[in-house]
């Protein structure tokens, strides 16, 4: 008799919920918190401006990403709730045309007919309202929306990422603020481009390179404004 070796598989998909606030969190909160720094140190402002600007701009940022995050993923969440008492209510009607309808996906996938209306009736027999949320409307346990826990993903990185460039203000000199921050910031943007990366299995130095080129060119158009204003002032 053969035995069926099952085995477990890890699949990196199932981390791109938390991961994409977490990734998006901690980049803006370094670039934004970077780039408001910049923009006041180079207007020439005091270091305890410098530090209470930052210091706004972290709380501000971190409250901003929570709220975002909170209700954009709460309208995908609706939108997912309202496909679902659609099909619950399809499934109440004409169970025959679900069937059929649910084979019909199975058909084009490749399955033959006959197989594909067994395989539909069996799913359909267990739990009807999954097998049409995973293969007719694409919602799956890993994919679901979470807003709470996009909201304080992405709450608690962006404070975790500003919290870096912030950090510099404290200890870098005055005199030098400007360039020891925007380095210090791209290489921290650079590490988070690399772990990113590892943990969503993506190449490591394109993400690098992308979140490097993006936070330079904010920092610089910030360090620009900042030195006109300066100027001007």
């Amino acid at each position: 008799m053969t035995r069926l070796r099952l085995h477990s598989e890890r699949h990196l998909v199932s981390r791109i919920g938390w991961l994409r606030a977490a990734v998006l969190g901690a980049n803006d909160g370094i670039v934004s918190t970077a780039s408001l720094i910049i923009g006041v140190a180079a207007a020439a402002a005091k270091p305890g401006d410098i530090l209470i600007a930052g210091v706004a701009g972290l709380v501000a940022g971190a409250m901003s990403m929570a709220a975002g995050e909170y209700v954009s993923v709460n309208s995908q969440s609706d939108t997912e709730m309202a496909d679902l008492a659609r099909e619950r209510a399809e499934l109440s009607g004409d169970v025959d045309a679900e069937v059929q309808e649910l084979a019909g996906i199975y058909v084009k996938r490749g399955v033959d007919p006959t197989t594909a209306d067994t395989v539909a009736r069996q799913l359909m027999a267990k739990d009807a309202l999954a097998a049409h949320a995973h293969d007719e409307l694409g919602i799956s346990e890993m994919t679901t929306a979470r807003p709470i826990q996009a909201a304080l993903t992405s709450a608690a990185t962006f404070t975790a990422g500003a919290a870096l460039p912030l950090a510099i203000v404290i200890f870098a000199p005055a005199h030098s603020l400007v360039v020891i921050e925007a380095i210090a910031s791209l290489l921290f943007l650079a590490l988070l481009g690399a772990v990113g990366a590892r943990a969503g299995g993506a190449p490591v130095w394109v993400a690098t390179t992308r979140v490097t080129f993006w936070g330079a060119l904010a920092m610089a158009l910030t360090a620009g404004i900042g030195m006109l204003v300066g100027t001007a002032v």
